[in-house]
């Protein structure tokens, strides 16, 4: 395949199963209901690359038998999406340049502080991260796929979706986390082949889209298909999947969408 596009983790901050909670999704025996930390893999024929690295990573990368990733692009710096950090150990150890770590620079900053010995001129022992911080400020590429960060509203901290373009797949676009979008990034989705897109849950959210307000977007923004993701445990897979119209399916650890 040209291009192919993996959930790694498809839950909440908190996950599912919700540690001490006994509702019929949190017990339910059908595997999508159990979803790790928001995080994905897109990769081609010469790059593969890693969204997020949650505190799940160890999790995701032993399920999915990953051994490589070539960057890593940071969605925004909630502790969901990146306390997962020091499992990038494990990438670096099979590299001989420093991992690079694509995100804004607020997102940069706050890995810098979290994890300063790793950005330390002094980290030179063979096991630590060696990472290369790369502040995005517009498209970049890895090979034959175009990457374009998009701005969107979640919270109060910088948070950005990613556009991916490449000249044999459809165009994906990956916005785990968000509550609106600015004008900018809606006219750059409009359209979009593949949409994968935040739905916390039934009810509304300060910072996250409702099942609602996700379907909404989906279909104001005319998507062509659609994939939702960063659901919690009010949402039963096969329940909400049952209701939805055919070009909106739901994500689940360790799918690889069809493209």
């Amino acid at each position: 395949m040209d291009l192919e596009f993996r959930f790694l983790g498809t839950g909440t901050s908190v996950g599912v199963p919700v540690i001490g909670c006994r509702c019929e999704v949190c017990t339910s025996a059908d595997r999508r209901n159990r979803r790790t930390r928001s995080s994905a893999l897109i990769r081609t024929r010469s790059h593969a690359l890693l969204i997020d690295s949650g505190p799940d990573l160890r999790e995701q990368s032993l399920r999915e038998q990953l051994t490589e990733i070539d960057a890593v692009l940071y969605t925004h710096s909630h502790v969901d999406h990146v306390v997962g950090f020091d499992e990038l150990r494990a990438f670096c150890w099979r590299r001989s340049e420093p991992l690079p770590l694509h995100a804004c620079p607020e997102t940069l900053g706050v890995l810098k502080r979290m994890f300063s010995w790793a950005f330390l001129p002094d980290n030179t022992y063979p096991g630590y991260v060696k990472p290369l911080a790369v502040p995005f400020s517009g498209p970049f590429s890895y090979g034959d796929l175009a990457i374009t960060p998009l701005p969107v509203t979640h919270g109060s901290v910088d948070t950005h979706g990613f556009l991916f373009e490449h000249p044999m797949a459809p165009s994906i676009a990956y916005i785990p986390d968000v509550k609106a979008l600015p004008p900018t990034t809606r006219e750059r989705l409009q359209g979009i082949d593949v949409l994968i897109l935040d739905s916390l849950r039934p009810r509304s959210h300060p910072t996250h889209l409702s099942n609602d307000e996700a379907i909404a977007l989906i279909e104001d923004l005319e998507a062509g298909r659609a994939w939702l993701t960063h659901l919690g445990h009010e949402n039963d897979h096969a329940a909400f999947e049952a209701i939805l119209p055919d070009h909106i399916r739901i994500a689940h650890d360790g799918l690889t969408l069809p493209l």
